[in-house]
């Protein structure tokens, strides 16, 4: 049973919306599988899913860094939490399930090792070296459009190509601007335009969900984990059940939270209003945020894995930087890759994907991108910021595992 009635039916991203061939527009076309039963955004959904850079996410921070307990959020159960809220909203309200699960499930393939901390650093290392802002939203419309490849029916590794309206959905999903009454743009827009995080609403109301439910699923889960860390202390626990009891609620968690606030957006959203709360449960979901920031993400337990993971960022990037000799810069880096193997050795592999093909001196790395039909965005390297370009694209797309051995190989004598 609906509980606003699907008032969006008319809005939704189907072949019956005026907009859905924009909606659906590809920058290739997409190759086609017999008999295959899926529409475009399942598509989508599936191939984000069996990317690299969505396994990856298992493996990388949430909030809390390397925590030896089974029970605390990753960037993947986040990515989860997100599809589970957006996808129930989209349902109730009449929009595009498909559409949504899938930017939901893509939203967050541009997230750094280390979390927030780790964008960050690469943020301010862009800055310095590129004048230009790194971004988790933009790198994960750079991730999804220039660096991912899946492997075809023949073995061909090609790009992802997603639906514009995929694509949008991820780059425009900043949910850290408080916004109340989401609605989509209507401009159809060169995505590449982003310069800065939030600067255009998405072009769908679906991407309007995903960006309102990525809060709504994160601000609890994130008060679990710190009270299971012991992060918290009993006076900011206190302010916790004084929010609670003020709220008429006897706890606040993620159960709490989502089921309420799913029910308070499916019940006041409407085309003339947006996407949205109430006033009551929008002002309840600032206080939540202000809260988490004031006492769980500037908590001074976190400040040695801020420091560490700065140097870590910081060790790998100087590291891949000192190695660059121009057009001869992957034999150099296969060079030191005789001391570093892991790191340098496979930093020559991938980034040999996006090179020339004359750039592939070593029969092993020019065997295995043969089958690589992709853009050759770095070129011959012939620039050191083409080169620092690519560093930063390798380091956001590590998890922090490997962050961490890679490191760890570089002190290692």
């Amino acid at each position: 049973m609906s509980i606003n009635g699907h008032l969006f039916s008319s809005l939704a991203s189907t072949p019956e919306n005026p907009l859905w061939e924009k909606h659906t527009a590809r920058t290739l076309p997409l190759y086609e599988k017999p008999n295959d039963c899926r529409d475009p955004y399942e598509r989508d959904y599936t191939r984000i899913l069996h990317s690299l850079a969505y396994r990856r996410l298992k493996h990388k921070t949430q909030v809390f860094f390397n925590v030896d307990n089974d029970h605390i959020c990753t960037r993947m159960e986040h990515v989860a939490h997100v599809e589970s809220v957006a996808t129930t909203i989209a349902k109730d309200l009449g929009l595009s399930v498909e559409l949504t699960r899938a930017i939901a499930m893509g939203h967050d393939l541009g997230h750094a090792p280390f979390g927030h901390q780790g964008e960050r650093e690469l943020d301010r290392l862009s800055r310095r070296y590129l004048r230009e802002s790194f971004f988790h939203e933009k790198n994960g419309l750079r991730f999804v459009d220039k660096i991912e490849l899946l492997e075809d029916d023949y073995r061909v590794q090609r790009p992802l190509d997603l639906t514009y309206a995929v694509r949008d959905g991820i780059i425009s999903h900043c949910g850290e601007v408080d916004e109340n009454g989401l609605r989509p743009r209507e401009e159809y827009i060169d995505l590449n335009e982003f310069t800065t995080c939030g600067q255009y609403q998405p072009f769908t109301w679906e991407g309007c969900v995903v960006k309102l439910s990525d809060k709504i699923a994160y601000v609890g889960r994130d008060i679990e984990d710190a009270v299971r860390l012991r992060i918290l202390s009993p006076e900011s626990l206190d302010i916790l059940t004084d929010m609670a009891r003020e709220y008429d609620k006897k706890a606040i968690n993620t159960t709490v939270i989502i089921h309420n606030m799913i029910y308070d957006v499916c019940r006041n959203s409407s085309p003339e209003k947006g996407i949205c709360l109430s006033d009551t449960f929008s002002e309840q979901l600032k206080a939540i945020k202000d809260f988490n920031y004031k006492y769980i993400y500037r908590s001074k337990r976190l400040e040695a894995f801020t420091a560490y993971a700065r140097v870590v960022v910081e060790q790998l990037f100087f590291s891949l930087l000192d190695a660059y000799a121009g057009e001869d810069t992957v034999p150099e880096l296969q060079r030191r890759a005789a001391v570093y193997p892991m790191f340098m050795g496979e930093f020559a592999k991938w980034i040999s994907k996006y090179c020339v093909p004359q750039m592939n001196m070593f029969t092993n790395i020019t065997e295995a991108n043969a089958k690589c039909v992709n853009e050759k965005i770095y070129g011959t390297l012939e620039t050191k910021e083409i080169y620092i370009h690519a560093i930063i694209d390798y380091i956001s797309g590590m998890s922090d595992n490997f962050a961490i051995k890679a490191f760890n190989e570089l002190i290692t004598y």
